[in-house]
């Protein structure tokens, strides 16, 4: 019998956490050592540890942020590299019939998966540029919340948190807000790229929303279809509202215009393959 392999794909910040949580609790293998919870990612971020250093691994000999926020491709994998992760991939199939993963530096390296996977099926997470931009904005400014929560004395923390907080957070939005959304249309041009190249029963794009009201929609499809054999468990268990950042509009902060407009022109090529 052959093994199954869900590709799990979506920029940073598009849900794909919260996705993976909810399909580990349906039963699917995700890994057997799981990054663990972060600024942003209270619950965890369900990360195959594996996968997650083999990734930043190749950025670092790329010269590319380990983080996987690049709008920069990779312009190499070391034979070493390629056959480290063809070894990952053949135990996880002795060990697993059915199994997947979520990184979504994984998007950086489609044109390989495709190759040493070519019977994956993929699970595409599309979430709208404003959404992943200030949850993004959000999530790395935190980490000077926690610095000066945890590093500096009481009256430092009072003048942050009452003074200065808020003129920074503009600041940095200012500084940050254009790069992110270089990144998401980097990734998600990646994506596009690699599911006109499959078939239209090898993948399925959705987005976190779709699935408060078709869980069970999706898991059927997944066995039915694909052939997995999971186990229906409602997104509303894993599904928490106030975990998600409050919008503002981020257009506010793009300098370059076209930007915007094109962002908008990919996120509605990527909604024309959103199964209704």
């Amino acid at each position: 019998m052959e093994n199954k392999t869900l590709i799990i794909l979506g920029m940073h910040r598009s849900g794909t956490s919260l996705i993976t949580n909810w399909l580990h609790n349906c039963g699917l293998e995700v890994g057997e050592r799981l990054l663990g919870p972060g600024i942003g990612n209270v619950e965890g971020h369900f990360e195959d540890v594996e996968f997650f250093r083999m990734h930043e691994e190749i950025l670092k000999d790329n010269n590319l942020a380990d983080s996987g926020l690049t709008d920069g491709a990779i312009e190499h994998i070391t034979c070493y590299q390629k056959e480290k992760i063809k070894t990952i991939i053949s135990i996880k199939n002795q060990l697993f019939q059915e199994w997947g993963w979520k990184d979504p530096r994984t998007c950086l390296f489609l044109d390989f998966y495709k190759e040493v996977l070519p019977d994956a099926n993929y699970l595409v997470i599309l979430r709208d540029f404003q959404s992943v931009i200030i949850s993004l904005l959000k999530r790395k400014f935190a980490e000077f919340d926690v610095w000066y929560d945890t590093k500096k004395g009481y009256l430092s923390k009072m003048n942050w948190h009452i003074v200065k907080r808020k003129h920074e957070f503009e600041k940095f939005c200012r500084q940050n807000a254009e790069f992110f959304l270089k990144v998401w249309i980097f990734y998600n041009e990646r994506i596009l790229d690699c599911i006109k190249t499959l078939s239209p029963e090898k993948y399925i794009v959705l987005n976190y929303n779709m699935l408060k009201v078709k869980d069970g929609e999706v898991i059927n499809y997944l066995n039915d279809h694909w052939h997995f054999s999971l186990h229906y468990s409602e997104f509303s268990n894993v599904f928490k509202p106030g975990l998600f950042s409050q919008p503002f509009d981020v257009a506010h902060y793009i300098h370059d215009r076209t930007l915007i407009d094109k962002a908008i022109e990919l996120e509605h090529k990527l909604e024309r393959y959103i199964r209704n």
